[in-house]
């Protein structure tokens, strides 16, 4: 049953709160790592198998998977983060197009160890063009700009909606161009502002309803519950907000997601952004932060405070040039749009 008024760390200031939004994210996608793709009903059978007098629940970062992971090691969700904040700071606090398709683009010939189907044929288009904004479509409705949106929400903390928005689309529409991964990535934006202010669990919640009136798709307080969720970003998020607001802590937030197998890195990844803004940093269990590749335990914390004073610093000097760039827009579209930041005139999506 989901709980009423869970307790959080009333002593949390931003950079905790921040900190452990970043942690969460990194920590999320390295405990869920280990059970992607796997059902409910496999993991069970594999967990209580593996340990005597175990629940049958995966509860530690131990590496392995269908990657074959070392214990503590990220996926393309944090990788794709880190590499989206390195580019932001890089662009003093800024959130652009072209930069984030480079920073993306980078980080692929990487040859990194996982990596997205649509991120990988966006990219290649982004190569091919040098055009930073995927064409429109409406079977880009996966998860991909929502996982690595952290950064964003860090950046824009004290924007307003129209630029917060704007800043969302810009990175996210490199890969992902589809308006069902907009709604998402903008409500969870939303959600962690109202959780990194010390907002309330009510107004989280709202946020959270207000996304599946307005869209359907996303219906998560008043249906079955989501296992084996895939990659489509309805499915994500309806199983983030399930264990989010069914639990009472960070661990038992992560423990109850990532057990519903399926993405279980990006719903990992992304339930641990949101309860670590929540709860805080020093609601991480240690075991899991100890178990975290230290260098990528170093940069989430590193990026979480440079992005914050980004935000600061951006809120005391309004006058300062656009914080957000998108591409330029095309002689076929019109200028005037509500945001003075035009976020992608090539598209209107992410997933």
């Amino acid at each position: 049953m989901p709980i009423a008024l869970p307790p959080k760390n009333e002593c949390a200031d931003r950079s905790e709160r921040a900190k452990g939004a970043y942690l969460g994210l990194a920590v999320g996608d390295a405990l869920g790592a280990t059970v992607e793709f796997l059902t409910p009903g496999e993991i069970r059978h594999k967990f209580a198998n593996r340990f005597a007098n175990h629940d049958g629940k995966h509860k530690d970062i131990i590496g392995g998977g269908w990657l074959n992971l070392k214990a503590g090691q990220i996926t393309d969700d944090t990788a794709m983060s880190l590499a989206l904040g390195e580019a932001i700071l890089m662009n003093g606090g800024k959130v652009d197009a072209l930069a984030s398709a480079h920073a993306f683009d980078n980080w692929m010939r990487s040859k990194p160890i996982d990596i997205g189907n649509t991120v990988r044929r966006n990219l290649i288009h982004f190569r091919q063009t040098g055009i930073p904004a995927a064409p429109a479509s409406e079977h880009d409705a996966g998860n991909g700009a929502v996982m690595r949106l952290l950064p964003v929400a860090l950046a824009t903390l004290d924007y307003d909606a129209i630029d917060i928005a704007a800043a969302f689309k810009a990175q996210a529409h490199v890969t992902h161009n589809n308006p069902l991964s907009d709604a998402g990535g903008i409500c969870l934006i939303n959600m962690l502002h109202i959780a990194l202010q010390s907002g309330t669990w009510i107004a989280l919640k709202a946020a959270a309803k207000a996304l599946e009136s307005q869209n359907p798709e996303y219906a998560w307080s008043k249906t079955k519950k989501q296992e084996n969720p895939s990659g489509y970003v309805a499915h994500t998020l309806q199983a983030v907000f399930q264990a989010f607001f069914a639990t009472d802590s960070f661990e038992s937030c992560l423990i109850n997601v990532v057990n519903r197998g399926g993405d279980a890195d990006t719903t990992g990844a992304i339930a641990g952004m949101l309860a670590g803004a929540w709860y805080g940093e020093h609601q991480i269990p240690p075991r899991w932060k100890i178990a975290l590749d230290k260098t990528i335990a170093r940069r989430c914390e590193e990026q979480a405070d440079a992005l914050l004073a980004c935000s600061t610093s951006a809120a005391r000097n309004p006058q300062d040039e656009p914080r957000c760039i998108a591409p330029p827009v095309k002689a076929s579209v019109q200028a005037g749009s509500q945001s003075r930041f035009s976020p992608d005139p090539y598209g209107q999506s992410a997933p």
